[in-house]
């Protein structure tokens, strides 16, 4: 961010310096345009016939001379507004990095195993933002293996979201009727809302649509117990039939942020139906990596400065000594809640996060503690538990998976 910042302002003065040599030269060829025109005039006026005199002589060259300079002083801005623009290139180069590969463990990325898995993940991206053709392509270039199987729930999703978009609700109510037990299971309101908005819109027609309105809320027969105010709250619209629903206390039901929501709600349900992440696994990973890259740079860079070799050996880990923490004042990497997806253990005795190399145990006692720990704690074929008195041996110690 900081990066972005300090380019920003760069950038910022070349437009500043833009605007000001624009505004400038406007008025200086305005200006040397009505000096040119006044010349003219004056020699159109005069008889073809007669000579220049000395005055008008001294006036064109006066005008010659002008121009001159003008034309002088434009160069120069030019050149000055060049050089401007060539420091923002400049100030790119210093204040990003292009090497990221620093920070990468030895073939993350490589691999005749793992580029298949990179390639699905980025075709599932595509399938996802319902890129159908591009999606294709791949498939077809990169030799995937997936079947119609596994691209149906995908194009489903997409159809029924764009079916939504232009307020179509029809193929979404088709859906939650077909799995209309697995969300009961999984308590989602998605039904009962799609059918709210269809009333809404059926109340907002008029009178006219009265008795279908009425033979419509039969559909809320199965909501009655678990939605009985919101029910109610719709049965008051109908006394605005012949009012308008705009113009009553229930307007607030017409505002589109109702189907901004549903759109979110139907992703939300039916990738929980389908046992699939919400957002693109793609997108949430670069999103990661755009936020803990900066400080893994800056890290990389003090390190270098500070000539501490060998102390980043294991790239799983962030390497944190007092001398780099005098330099790096923040240096814990925070992607936000939306991106806890695991239970994470830290080891009460050596306050340390387990990993899959250092993994929780549990004791006999019941207490848990890090692998590590264990190891440390033995003595012998003995333990004695750091919270209680009970002994044991290490090989009763069982390891935890979260």
């Amino acid at each position: 961010m900081d990066a972005c910042l300090a380019v920003e302002r760069d950038i910022d003065k070349v437009i500043s310096k833009f605007d000001e040599i624009s505004t400038q030269t406007s008025n200086q060829l305005d200006d040397l345009l009505v000096y040119v025109n006044n010349i003219k005039k004056e020699l159109e006026e005069q008889n073809c016939n007669d000579e220049v005199s000395a005055a008008q002589y001294l006036l064109l060259t006066e005008g010659i001379k002008k121009i001159k300079r003008t034309i002088s002083q434009l160069s120069s801005d030019h050149k000055d507004l060049h050089g401007s623009v060539s420091k923002v290139g400049k100030s790119i180069d210093r204040h990003f990095i292009s090497d990221f590969s620093s920070v990468l463990t030895d073939n993350d990325f490589h691999g005749p195993e793992k580029k298949p898995l990179i390639n699905y993940v980025i075709c599932e991206h595509f399938l996802r933002q319902g890129m159908l053709d591009i999606a294709e392509h791949l498939i077809k270039e990169s030799n995937l293996q997936i079947e119609y199987e596994q691209k149906e729930p995908f194009l489903e999703l997409h159809r029924i979201l764009e079916a939504l978009k232009v307020k179509d609700l029809q193929p979404a109510l088709r859906w939650t009727h077909a799995n209309r037990e697995k969300l009961a299971q999984q308590n989602s309101s998605l039904e009962f809302k799609l059918h709210r908005l269809q009333f809404i819109e059926l109340v907002r027609q008029g009178p006219n649509q009265q008795l279908t309105v009425l033979l419509y809320a039969r559909n809320f027969e199965p909501f009655a117990n678990s939605h009985a105010k919101e029910l109610q709250v719709l049965m008051g619209t109908l006394l605005y039939l012949h009012q308008g629903l705009e113009n009553s206390p229930y307007s607030y039901l017409l505002d589109p942020i109702h189907w901004l929501d549903i759109c979110e709600l139907f992703t939300r349900d039916a990738c929980t139906l389908l046992g699939l992440s919400v957002e693109s696994p793609l997108s949430v990973a670069i999103r990661a990596g755009c936020t803990a890259l900066p400080p893994l740079l800056t890290i990389k860079q003090v390190m270098q400065q500070r000539q501490c070799t060998g102390v980043w050996n294991s790239k799983d880990e962030l390497p944190i000594q007092s001398d780099l923490l005098k330099l790096i004042p923040q240096v814990e990497i925070d992607l936000g809640e939306e991106c806890r997806f695991h239970s994470i253990f830290a080891c009460p005795i050596l306050r340390q996060q387990s990993n899959e190399n250092n993994p929780p145990v549990r004791l006999v006692c019941g207490h848990v503690i890090s692998k590590d720990a264990l190891n440390k704690l033995a003595n012998g074929n003995k333990v004695k538990c750091p919270y209680c008195p009970m002994e044991q041996s290490p090989a009763e110690a069982r390891q935890i998976h979260f």
